[in-house]
């Protein structure tokens, strides 16, 4: 609870500290139950003739799970296979982190037949959003490694 007297203010600009304070409190609270959360950055950039970054791809691995936050493969260089060798370097890594799945979410009007090809299964959605579109999540589960 908080303190006698005290609002709870919404913002869009917390205090420094404030996403660390409350991250840690929730991971003390659920450290017991699941042990210690370890997210561990996964970035795969694109580069243009300069250097300069155009995509790619940005995630981490937590759980045993790689989460795809985001992934963008420039017009120029779409449909040639540069998504899919993304996903097949960022499943490689995963793997070898010990991840047995990916999962990621997309718009209804962006990825959903990438995603279907490369073998991931909806298992939700929220609709109208953004309104008039709907958010969908996907899964995939990796094949156990050959022995």
């Amino acid at each position: 609870m908080p303190r006698p007297g005290a609002s709870l203010t919404a913002s869009d600009t917390p205090a420094p500290g404030t996403f660390e304070a409350i991250y840690t409190a929730l991971e003390a609270c659920s450290r017991p139950l699941i042990g210690p959360a370890q997210p561990r950055l996964l970035t795969i950039p694109i580069h243009d003739d300069h250097g300069t970054v155009a995509g790619g791809l940005w995630g981490y691995t937590l759980f045993g799970w790689l989460h795809v936050q985001m992934l963008f493969v420039p017009e120029g260089l779409r449909n040639r296979g540069v998504g899919a060798a993304l996903m097949a370097a960022a499943e490689t890594e995963a793997r070898a982190r010990g991840c047995r799945g990916a999962h990621v979410d997309t718009f209804s009007f962006q990825a959903v037949p990438f995603y279907r090809k490369l073998g991931f299964i909806q298992f939700g959605v929220l609709d109208d959003c953004p309104p008039g579109h709907a958010r969908l999540f996907f899964c995939k589960l990796f094949a156990p490694p050959r022995a």
